[in-house]
């Protein structure tokens, strides 16, 4: 089982979940993170399996992702217009330490 930082439970399932009213989004940032552990890689996985991997509709997590994207907590790269988008997950309160 991967392991969650402390600030992912403690502030950002509060903030996501509470504040913005996104549980979807929360949901999809804790699997994109421990599958992003797990593979050691990008995430490269359709909406439709994403959403079937943790339960919600194709639509919520479409909306989840742009929600992700505007928080900056999701960084998107396709290589044609019609592929599989590879996701990668940010940790901006580990990165901004560093920087």
């Amino acid at each position: 089982m991967p392991v969650l930082d402390d600030y992912i439970t403690d502030v950002l399932m509060r903030d996501l979940v509470g504040h913005d009213r996104k549980p979807a989004a929360f949901l999809l940032y804790v699997w994109l993170a421990a599958e992003q552990a797990r593979r050691k890689s990008d995430v490269q996985v359709s909406y439709e399996d994403m959403a079937e991997s943790i339960g919600i509709s194709r639509s919520s997590a479409q909306a989840a992702v742009r929600w992700l994207l505007k928080r900056k907590l999701l960084v998107v790269k396709k290589q044609t217009v019609t592929a599989t988008p590879k996701y990668t997950v940010r940790s901006p309160w580990r990165d901004g330490a560093r920087g």
